[in-house]
């Protein structure tokens, strides 16, 4: 059998390399494309039907709760940029490999690109949100494009004048090895290079970040103009029922404690919405249906705002907060009092012979959340929220409706972008972090943070002011103690109490001595409960135990 020449091995490797490389980028470019194509159209089906937001938003759904808590703990509110980079970075991965396959295989790279198409037309079709098949068009056409641009930029890869036999040093005259017959394989023939390069610019130019993918993002940005508009003509009445003055002491004036409102810029948010739903207000409707209820009703937006209006501040906390960690927050709320609304609709506790014990309230997103009706219905002042500190609600925090319920961790209360509320029983249905593990009925606990000192400050000997918030939602905060090291517990400053329903503020002037210190704090609502030292996950039910800081005193 002849031989080959070490040239012609080496040659043949280089070749084989190059080809991968191609291929390689020759996916990458497809790739970009195909999701470029898949944002532009999505703009004109739903941002939501997006395949990152499609995909991404069936891994929040088919990630265990544990998961989930770590990534908001770990990533704060920018779990979802997190996450959709995540997914940004695996596509990227899986288009490259793809694109080397084709290099080989062209027709099976190329349906490659299709299945990961139908995924996520899939994942689309499959959200709780979803209500038309249109939502598989984003998919389906980034898919089309993607495979049709790797097949073409391969098949310049292939297409070239094959290169010239290689002849077996040792073979007789006009005699060629079975390598060299085979020019036509792609490692050794001839490719495009022009045809290639022209092509691989093109659909950059295309696809590139200034062009097809902001283009892309920007009409979906665009889709919520109506909602946009709506938005800035509203005008909130005045409330019928006004909340009272916060009374003077209420907020100290202590550098790095938390403002006693919290501006609804800097108020956390905490959902598995990838896109924010844009909702117009003027074709927004909320249906109220189900179990013992003997009027169901529709109302608009338009009619929420003719009723009597509560004006309220509360503060909601969120069931993923850590001890001493940043999801609580203070706004003044003003809204449509839920308990009038449900009675109108002939709702009765269960206490009262209702046949309902869970209300569950529906997003726009698909976002299913269940509360107590006995809480929602025993005089605290749970609202139909359509306004947050002055304004109509922002975007990110539900506009144009969302509830809110004083007491409850938000996973059970705090359904923003409501469109749905239906009576019913907790035996007979599972909301969406019931399905995961999460507690049923959720109370918050009786909590208290230090904002100042911050955790490893250096302050100097002396006085040094330790401050900070305590809150028990509807039953009021009526102690707070600070401990030193191991010392004995020692009474704080409270604030001003505005009301039950709001977080309070407090302070303790500290006698600092030279060294390392930890400062712990823990507070006793007004029911005579004492805040437990015991360490508490976040799961099911909010996380428990005493905020401590450690410092060094210089």
């Amino acid at each position: 059998m002849a031989g080959v020449s070490k040239e012609a091995k080496t040659s043949r490797r280089r070749g084989v390399w190059r080809l991968v490389g191609l291929g390689a980028s020759s996916g990458l470019l497809a790739g970009y494309a195909a999701l470029a194509t898949a944002e532009l159209v999505s703009a004109a089906v739903r941002p939501e039907s997006s395949p990152v937001v499609a995909v991404g938003g069936a891994a929040i759904d088919r990630t265990p709760a544990g998961v989930k808590d770590w990534a908001i703990r770990h990533f704060g509110t920018d779990d979802k940029l997190v996450l959709q980079l995540g997914i940004l970075g695996v596509l990227t991965l899986l288009a490259l490999a793809l694109g080397a396959l084709a290099a080989r295989y062209r027709r099976i790279g190329a349906a490659g690109v299709l299945v990961f198409g139908l995924v996520g037309g899939l994942a689309a079709t499959s959200r709780p949100d979803s209500t038309s098949i249109a939502d598989v068009l984003p998919s389906a056409a980034g898919a089309v494009v993607g495979a049709l641009l790797l097949y073409h930029l391969v098949g310049r890869l292939r297409s070239g004048r094959p290169s010239a036999p290689v002849e077996a040093p040792d073979t007789q005259e006009g005699v060629t090895t079975p390598e060299a017959e085979d020019g036509n394989h792609p490692e050794v023939a001839g490719w495009d290079r022009r045809g290639f390069v022209v092509a691989a610019t093109a659909a950059a130019a295309a696809a590139a970040s200034t062009g097809i993918g902001l283009l892309g993002r920007s009409l979906n940005g665009s889709q919520g103009r109506n909602a946009v508009v709506s938005r800035r003509r509203i005008t909130l009445p005045a409330p019928a029922s006004a909340a009272a003055p916060v009374p003077k002491g209420a907020a100290l004036r202590i550098r790095d404690v938390s403002p006693f409102v919290t501006p609804s810029q800097g108020f956390y948010r905490v959902d598995t919405a990838l896109v924010v739903p844009k909702v117009d207000a003027h074709s927004w409707r909320l249906r109220i249906h189900g179990k013992g209820v003997t009027r169901e009703t529709t109302v608009s937006f338009a009619e929420l705002l003719r009723m009597p209006l509560i004006e309220r501040n509360i503060t909601l906390a969120c069931v993923s907060n850590e001890v001493g960690g940043p999801y609580v927050g203070n706004a003044r709320w003003i809204g449509v009092r839920l308990a009038d609304l449900l009675r109108q609709c002939g709702v009765r506790p269960p206490s009262k012979g209702g046949p309902s014990d869970q209300l569950v309230a529906r997003s726009v997103d698909g976002m299913t959340i269940g509360s107590p009706v006995e809480d929602v219905l025993d005089g605290r002042d749970a609202m139909l929220a359509l306004g947050m500190n002055g304004e109509p609600l922002p975007f990110a925090h539900g506009f144009p409706v969302r509830m809110v319920v004083p007491g409850l961790y938000g996973f059970v209360s705090a359904c923003k972008w409501i469109q749905d509320i239906e009576l019913t029983t907790f035996d007979d249905y599972d909301p969406y972090w019931v399905k995961r593990n999460w507690a049923r009925r959720a109370p918050i606990k009786t909590q208290s943070r230090i904002d100042t000192p911050k955790p490893f400050a250096r302050p100097k000997a002396g006085t040094v002011m330790v401050a900070g918030v305590a809150w028990a939602q509807h039953r009021g905060i009526d102690k707070v103690e600070v401990r030193v090291d191991d010392g004995p517990w020692r009474r704080a400053d409270l604030a001003a109490e505005d009301t039950t329903d709001t977080w309070r503020q407090w302070s303790f002037p500290w006698k600092a001595t030279s060294g390392g210190h930890t400062l712990t704090v823990r507070a006793t609502d007004r029911t005579g409960q004492t805040q437990t030292d015991k360490r508490t996950r976040t799961i099911p039910d909010g996380a428990s135990g005493w905020h401590s800081v450690v410092v060094t005193v210089d």
